[in-house]
């Protein structure tokens, strides 16, 4: 722990220059800049004399996998760069106040771990439910003062929530807990604050992706034992860059159509006297494909189908990027994108007939990346963002075509972080 003014010393004269250049994969200076503006921030509201640490956690992309983890399937997710960072210092009461840019203050008790009603949908039940399932699991909590700000935009698919709720337990672990939790327990706490107290739906993807860090592997055959497999991964050493295109699109209204997902995938499942597809064999499936039209819908049969491919696609992927054949890698990306379109249908919401803006971002993809590179829907759908690979030659070329229709900052380049949520330390301390 450091004093204010003996933190930005050591930041500003290169002490955390290693440590910066593993988290974000460049140079350092702006990173800096960014650590030693929040500590600023952090005195102007809670004073200078307190003991201070620096924690980041990371935004994920969804590599492969597309709606796969709620039938308990495999998964390719990355940890990326963009993060959010927190200065912190602890309290001596159970009080925990967050001041999160572009955000009101949030403050709360740690005496009460009830669910509250009120703070479904907040931040401060993401903060709850964390701490109520550390003390379940026998961990400590402990109140804190926070000065947090963030990289990773709001809305892109990168998922800001499951890299806050990271970042609340990378806190506890390292303040109260002599870094006793594992990365996967963190990422597991963090669902269960965001399914219960918050009141969102959501699988361990998100969340295991940012706690762990790098490019994961996990297999969701027993979702309360995940397989999670840590792969290195550098796309731009094989030639190329990864982006997501922000296309805007209406986000509104769209929990029906996210629901119906796994509702459908469910019901062929179900054809079987099973829950999840999972569980079901993909050449009985075949076999009896006939007879399902009789018994569910032409799409839920479609979202199967998708299943089963998607879920061989992302073993094939891992190896892929085992022997960092990118050739083999990006057709199978591509395979990925084709299926989410055809099979999947979540590209643009049923009910409102003009927006096609995850469409037109694929088509725009297609016009500068074909026979070059691959895209494809990224995360939920429906609106949101397009993933793309673009080789290294074409990137400039690319980020102006995508601009030139969704605006300036709409194509957001990611880099792979060998590193998931993580306290901050002078490169002398390891």
């Amino acid at each position: 722990m450091y004093k204010a003014d003996h933190l930005k010393h050591l930041i500003l004269n290169g002490s955390f220059d290693l440590g910066l250049l593993n988290l974000y994969q460049e140079e350092p200076e702006e990173q800096k800049k960014r650590y030693c503006a929040e500590i600023d921030r952090f005195v102007a509201l809670f004073g200078p004399d307190r003991d201070l640490f620096l924690f980041s956690a990371p935004g994920r992309s969804e590599l492969s996998g597309n709606h796969t983890d709620h039938q308990h399937g495999r998964v390719l997710a990355a940890a990326v760069t963009l993060d959010i960072i927190a200065v912190v210092s602890p309290r001596s009461d159970t009080l925990v106040r967050i001041h999160s840019q572009g955000f009101q203050p949030l403050s709360l008790d740690l005496a009460d771990l009830n669910r509250i009603e009120e703070e479904v949908g907040t931040s401060a039940a993401l903060v709850r439910g964390i701490a109520s399932d550390l003390t379940r699991l026998g961990y400590a909590t402990c109140g804190f003062d926070a000065c947090v700000t963030s990289s990773v935009p709001a809305g892109s698919g990168l998922s800001s929530s499951a890299a806050f709720e990271t970042l609340i337990g990378t806190i506890w672990n390292h303040l109260c807990n002599r870094s006793r939790i594992h990365p996967l327990q963190i990422a597991q706490t963090g669902r269960f604050a965001e399914n219960v107290y918050f009141g969102k739906p959501c699988g361990l993807m998100d969340q295991t992706a940012s706690a762990v860090g790098n490019v994961v592997a996990i297999d969701f055959a027993d979702p309360n034992r995940p397989i999670v497999e840590q792969l290195n991964c550098n796309f731009t050493e094989m030639g190329y860059t990864l982006y997501v295109v922000d296309a805007g699109g209406n986000h509104a209204d769209l929990t029906d159509e996210y629901a119906a997902i796994p509702r459908e995938m469910g019901e062929v499942a179900a054809c079987f006297g099973k829950k999840v597809l999972r569980e079901v064999d993909p050449q009985r499936f075949q076999v009896e494909l006939p007879a399902l039209r009789k018994k569910v819908s032409d799409r839920a049969i479609l979202r199967a189908m998708h299943f089963f491919a998607e879920n061989q696609r992302v073993g094939l992927q891992i190896d892929a990027l085992r022997r960092q054949a990118i050739t083999e890698y990006l057709a199978l990306m591509q395979a990925s994108g084709d299926s989410s379109a055809m099979e999947l249908q979540n590209i643009y919401p049923i009910d409102n007939i003009l927006d096609r803006s995850i469409s037109l971002a694929l088509a725009i993809c297609r016009q500068h990346l074909v026979g070059r590179g691959a895209w494809r829907v990224h995360g939920g759908g429906f609106a949101g963002t397009v993933q793309a690979l673009v080789p290294n030659d074409l990137t400039c070329r690319f980020e102006s075509a995508v601009e030139a229709v969704f605006g300036q900052g709409s194509c957001i380049r990611l880099i792979v972080r060998p590193t998931g949520g993580i306290i901050l330390k002078a490169d002398s301390e390891g």
